[in-house]
């Protein structure tokens, strides 16, 4: 045992060597011989067959989902794609990876943050980072100028996330535009190569405060204290088409081409609004600034708040559930002949979402369906396993959704208890004297009342008593 242990001591420390030669960027010649010396002394080692080789978890990152969760989830995405289709919206997918330059140069500092995948046949290839940049490439491929598409799918990112745990009350949007923030940062004298470096730091206002994002930018980013100072000014600014009027008199502001355009547009956006009824709902927010470089002029967010501990404190924001904005020039990095197309979307946050409806429901401790089945056919006696399956092949043709048990002769409470633990609503109960009557006897889980039901009529007399959909709301 005591050598065994000095073994791996040794084995500890050459991994450790190699390392540290890795983050130093040593030679490939001495990593590969530091390597080689590393196998050599794994293969002393041997295997040690009391230890565990491996240890059962999810990547960082990543969940599973039970047939509880998976339950509300495809309820939450029912309520997104039915709001989609309500619109008008067609439905399409892509790859879940692409080649590694359709995502290089699109995301700005966040390129960090993209999963590269090893060569695979002659190609470098790079995990999705959103559903933006493919979509943008879709249209180019398929030379397509109009559509109004929605898709839901997995991206990736090497990320850190976390998820901020509380009571959800509401949410609100807030809108700014790329326009003038670049004409802002132009007045107040960013220097253009530092635009997209500054934006970014702006970006970070909704979770720290003016002071640590001033420091970022003059300390680490090299910007003139007097100019961090003049961004202050403007970047803690939010409010409605007031606001916006303001700005348009702005002496410096108004003198910005690009800020003038993106203003004028703002104040149009709010016009629209006011005709839907929900101008109240949204804030003009200067600090809002999105740090992907693809956005050309409006850009929006959606932010949850949660509920107040006590009566008279104003709401706490904890978290974009949703976010967008205009790429007018996307498609036109994939197009030969450059042409633009103009395009706005809205990424929602599916997982954050999921998560605050999983946790009202834990608070409320709501029960949650797994299945929708809408009836169980059961019998009263033994030796009736064959009509059972008679009855449920007729109802599944019928498209209704039915289960059974699947034991030769189950016990009536068995089959009752099955469907008081499923959720499941009615039993359509099978004995020797309903055959000889030609009926079924439809019983109501909840009221545990029973009715004869003449055979020929059960479908649609199931269909009536479902006809309400399981929803959570």
């Amino acid at each position: 045992m005591a050598e065994r242990a000095a073994l791996e001591e040794l084995v500890r420390l050459q991994g450790e060597r190699v390392r540290g030669l890795k983050q130093q960027k040593a030679s490939a010649e001495q990593i590969e011989e530091e390597v080689a010396k590393l196998l050599k002394l794994k293969a002393q080692l041997g295997p040690d067959e009391g230890k565990q080789k491996f240890v059962l978890k999810t990547p960082k990152g990543t969940r599973d989902y039970s047939p509880r969760q998976m339950a509300v989830r495809e309820k939450v995405f029912d309520v997104i794609i039915s709001c989609f289709k309500r619109h008008g919206a067609e439905v399409i997918d892509t790859p879940v990876f692409e080649l590694k330059e359709t995502l290089t140069g699109k995301y700005g500092e966040d390129s960090k943050l993209i999963y590269d995948l090893k060569d695979q046949g002659g190609e470098l290839l790079s995990l999705r980072y959103d559903l933006t940049v493919p979509f943008a490439r879709y249209l180019a491929m398929n030379k397509l100028t109009n559509i109004k598409r929605y898709h839901i799918a997995k991206v990736y990112r090497r990320d850190n996330p976390a998820m901020t745990r509380g009571r959800y009350r509401e949410f609100y949007q807030c809108v700014n535009d790329r326009r003038i923030l670049d004409g802002m940062f132009a007045i107040c004298g960013v220097p253009d190569s530092k635009f997209r470096t500054i934006c970014s730091s702006v970006d970070k206002l909704d979770k720290v405060s003016w002071e640590e994002v001033k420091n970022e930018m003059v300390g680490e980013k090299g910007l003139a204290p007097e100019v961090a100072d003049h961004i202050g000014d403007y970047v803690q600014q939010h409010g409605g088409i007031s606001l916006v009027e303001q700005l348009l008199q702005d002496p410096e502001l108004s003198q910005n081409k690009q800020a003038l355009e993106g203003l004028g547009d703002l104040k149009l956006l709010f016009e629209y609004l006011t005709l839907f009824g929900i101008a109240d709902k949204i804030s003009f927010d200067l600090s809002l600034a999105r740090g992907l470089d693809y956005y050309t002029g409006v850009i929006y967010e959606a932010v949850l708040l949660q509920t107040p501990v006590q009566a008279g404190e104003e709401p706490l924001g904890v978290g974009s559930v949703a976010a967008g904005g205009r790429y007018d020039g996307l498609v036109g990095m994939f197009d030969p002949k450059g042409r633009k197309v103009p395009c706005v979307g809205l990424s929602i946050g599916v997982e954050r979402i999921f998560s605050i409806v999983e946790q009202r429901l834990e608070a409320t401790e709501e029960k949650v369906r797994t299945t929708e089945t809408q009836v169980l056919v059961a019998s009263a006696q033994k030796k009736l396993l064959e009509e059972r399956l008679k009855l449920v092949s007729e109802l599944w043709n019928a498209g209704i959704k039915a289960e059974l048990l699947y034991k030769k002769n189950p016990k009536l409470l068995n089959q009752l208890q099955y469907c008081e633990e499923a959720g499941i609503p009615l039993v359509a109960i099978i004995g020797e004297q309903e055959l000889k009557d030609g009926v079924i006897k439809l019983r109501s889980v909840a009221s545990r009342e029973e009715v004869d039901v003449p055979r020929e009529d059960l479908v649609e007399e199931i269909k009536r008593r479902t006809s309400q959909p399981f929803c959570i709301c």
